[in-house]
């Protein structure tokens, strides 16, 4: 028989789900497996064994034998060490591997090791059953035992126990009525270490807080799931049940409670039976189907005297309550009268006074049981028999210190007072209701500071546990990190190596052709907006001196020599700023606006009797601030002046105005009250019509390769200042900066 056979590999199926991002890129269908390696007599952790798969994914063990690699159904994982005989394993499904390696001795500083590491999951195990030991009566002492179960783990703890830990506080806080903090640890738990206990406690504490959607979701996901056994089934139908109630879809709520019937007979769980036949009759109740819910009601009656008093008085109130709905006084009177007698002959200490199938605010007492059935009574208008049951309930109520019982009896005998007539009585009772509401009052007062210091104290010890999660989850990070550098430096395939090389290699080869490819057109395009524009500025500089040179000749032709010499001397001036300019791709504001200015005087000198003007810079605005391409403006003022001005018969107006509009943009308002686009058109002569404005269509283009360039830094609209169609307002908007 040869080594091999002194290998045996154990395969435990739990379900492991987690993102391989190192391993996506070469197979679609990797999981990520987890797993450990061990010696069968001692249990003792095997590290440094060399796990590697067929497809060529490598990992070693940590200190604690654990691993994990990335692979795939129907791969063959290898374990190689000097220590240990070579095992193959074929991974068939998603499962948590165990190897147990046969007379494996480890050395004597591992031994240390391992034993000092298995005290701690002893010592997490002992304070987790305190935990659990002081659940139901010292809420602070179970968390207290929780916080060192964890601390216990240290930070590189292991996940099942940590999630053991995560898990068995949210069982805490839910018993203590606490749901949203037991929601967090059990979700926390379930990042930890996804269990199917776990997500069954998340769903029911969802159902108890009253999240029912969120309660179908998380339960909904355990129906095909082959992890639960029996009793957690049985409670599996039972919460989806209890939720589809919640829901108000009673027809899904009886189905599921017939499938937890079903396995809760065949597994002869007798308190589920009584508890799954009062709900599918509570849920025919609601249904209006009384007599199939009367029958499933006398099931659970039936069944019940079989167990322990306790759990017969309880059921006989939940038919009782079911009588009651439906007015059937006198069935509902007998079942508590029984109640009331089964429940005189228990021990103090056994008397019922919360359980799992009872709400916590409807616990059957002695007092409550008087209380209803002195309402049954009155239902009937039977106030004699009700009275004695009323007193009888305030009795038992202030013997039990039951404030609240204690005031609804009070109250009800008081009604019942006044209906006979026995106005004495009533005041007394009313009086003495008064008293008992101020003392709930205080009472109430003082319950809440309590409950407000208790939730203080178990926030604090909550952000405890939250603090050693994450300062564990850190470390984990940074152990987990260094595993993966250390297994990448070990690596030793070089066909593996040569592939991920070359695979960088052409994909940087890649890269860097399309970027070149990308920049070189990128440049292009901006090289040929650049001459565009350049081309369409010196058109714009003939364009302007033949109009002004028309404005000369205009006085020459009147013979005003001296308007002329003036017009000439001021053109020169303005013309030597618009040749220094026209190499410009921007200039400052303040300059063409400065341009502007002459421009305006020179056309308001030749054409005075036609138009005013007026040109207003808001103080707010720091023109020196704001860049503007050069003789961007000057078309549009031309336009006002030539065709909406010049043709007006009464003297027009020109305002230009600069204005902020927010911190970043201003506006630059261009407004004549002259004869509109529309009129001005008629105007034109034939050969005018088949020739646009040069200076207009060059602007155009120049605001579109602008914007083009520079992502939208110039917007210009240009409208009918009047309804009439007369008068025209050119609105220019310019950003700071826009031009960088």
């Amino acid at each position: 028989m040869g080594l091999m056979s002194r290998f045996s590999t154990l395969l435990i199926g739990f379900l492991f789900t987690v993102m391989a991002f190192g391993q996506t890129n070469r197979s679609s269908a990797a999981l990520t497996i987890k797993g450990t390696v061990k010696g069968m007599e001692n249990k003792v952790p095997i590290p440094g064994v060399e796990v590697s798969t067929s497809r060529g994914e490598y990992t070693t063990t940590n200190a604690m034998g654990e691993f994990q690699i990335a692979a795939a159904i129907g791969e063959t994982i290898t374990f190689r060490s000097a220590e240990i005989e070579t095992v193959r394993h074929r991974l068939t499904s998603k499962e948590e591997l165990e190897v147990l390696v046969e007379g494996y001795r480890p050395s004597r500083t591992y031994s240390k090791r391992k034993e000092s590491g298995s005290r701690n999951i002893m010592s997490h195990s002992r304070y987790l059953d305190s935990a659990y030991h002081y659940k139901t009566s010292d809420l602070e002492k179970s968390i207290d035992f929780i916080t060192k179960s964890i601390t216990k783990l240290g930070k590189r703890g292991n996940d099942k126990e940590l999630a053991s830990s995560l898990t068995a506080l949210g069982e805490i806080y839910t018993y203590h009525g606490q749901y949203d903090l037991a929601i967090t640890n059990y979700k926390d738990a379930l990042s930890a270490s996804s269990t199917a206990k776990t997500r069954l406690l998340l769903g029911s504490a969802y159902l108890q807080n009253g999240e029912f959607t969120l309660a179908e979701t998380e339960l909904t996901k355990l129906t095909d799931s082959k992890a639960l056994n029996s009793l957690q089934r049985i409670d599996l139908y039972e919460a989806l049940g209890d939720t589809y109630k919640g829901l108000k879809q009673f027809k899904r709520a009886i189905d599921f409670y017939r499938q937890g019937l079903t396995i809760a007979e065949k597994n002869q769980r007798s308190t589920k039976i009584i508890d799954l036949n009062s709900k599918i009759g509570e849920s025919y109740a609601n249904l209006n189907r009384v007599g199939i819910a009367e029958g499933f009601y006398n099931n659970s009656l039936s069944l019940s005297k079989k167990e322990t008093p306790q759990r017969k008085i309880e059921e006989n109130e939940k038919v009782a309550d079911f009588y009651s709905e439906k007015n059937r006084y006198d069935e509902e009177i007998r079942l508590r009268k029984s109640s009331l007698n089964e429940l005189s002959q228990l021990k103090p200490e056994n008397k019922v006074s919360r359980s799992a199938t009872v709400p916590k605010q409807d616990t059957v007492t002695a007092q409550r049981i008087n209380y209803k059935i002195a309402n049954a009574y009155i239902a009937q208008d039977k106030l004699d028999e009700a009275i004695p049951y009323l007193q009888r309930s305030i009795v038992e109520a202030d013997d039990q210190n039951d404030l609240v019982v204690k005031k609804d009896a009070t109250r009800r005998l008081s009604e019942v007072y006044r209906n006979q007539g026995d106005f004495t009585k009533a005041l007394e009772s009313y009086q003495a209701y008064v008293g008992i509401v101020d003392s709930l009052y205080i009472r109430k007062e003082q319950e809440i500071s309590r409950a407000a210091r208790f939730n203080r104290e178990i926030a604090t010890k909550q952000n405890r546990i939250s603090s050693l999660e994450q300062e564990r989850q850190l470390s984990q990070s940074k152990y987990d990190l260094a595993v993966t550098q250390q297994q990448l430096f070990q690596e030793n395939s070089k066909r593996q190596r040569w592939i991920i090389y070359s695979l960088l290699g052409g994909i940087f080869l890649l890269a860097t052709t399309l970027f070149l490819f990308y920049r070189n057109n990128q440049q292009q395009k901006w090289a040929n907006n650049l001459l565009a524009l350049k081309t369409l500025r010196t058109q714009m500089n003939p364009h302007f001196i033949f109009n002004a040179l028309n404005s000369v000749n205009n006085f020459i032709a009147k013979s005003d020599e001296r308007s002329a010499n003036r017009f000439l001397s001021e053109f020169s001036v303005l013309m030597r700023s618009v040749l220094e300019n026209s190499e410009e791709d921007f200039i400052p504001l303040s300059k063409e606006l400065e341009l502007l200015k002459l421009y305006v005087k020179l056309e308001h000198s030749r054409f005075e009797d036609k138009f005013d003007y007026d040109i207003a810079i808001n103080e707010s605005v720091d023109v020196d601030a704001f860049k503007i391409p050069p003789m961007l403006l000057q078309p549009y003022i031309e336009n006002a002046i030539w065709h909406g001005l010049r043709y007006k018969e009464e003297k027009g107006f020109l305002n230009i105005n600069v204005l902020p509009e927010d911190e970043n943009t201003l506006q630059i308002q261009i407004v004549d009250n002259g004869i509109g686009r529309k009129q001005s058109a008629k105007l034109k002569t034939q050969n005018q019509k088949k020739q646009k404005s040069k200076g207009m269509g060059n602007i155009k283009k120049r605001i579109g390769i602008l914007n083009t360039m520079y992502k939208s830094q110039v917007t210009v609209a240009v409208d009918n200042l009047n309804s009439d169609g007369t008068g025209t307002k050119v609105i220019l908007r310019l950003k700071k900066d826009g031009w960088s």
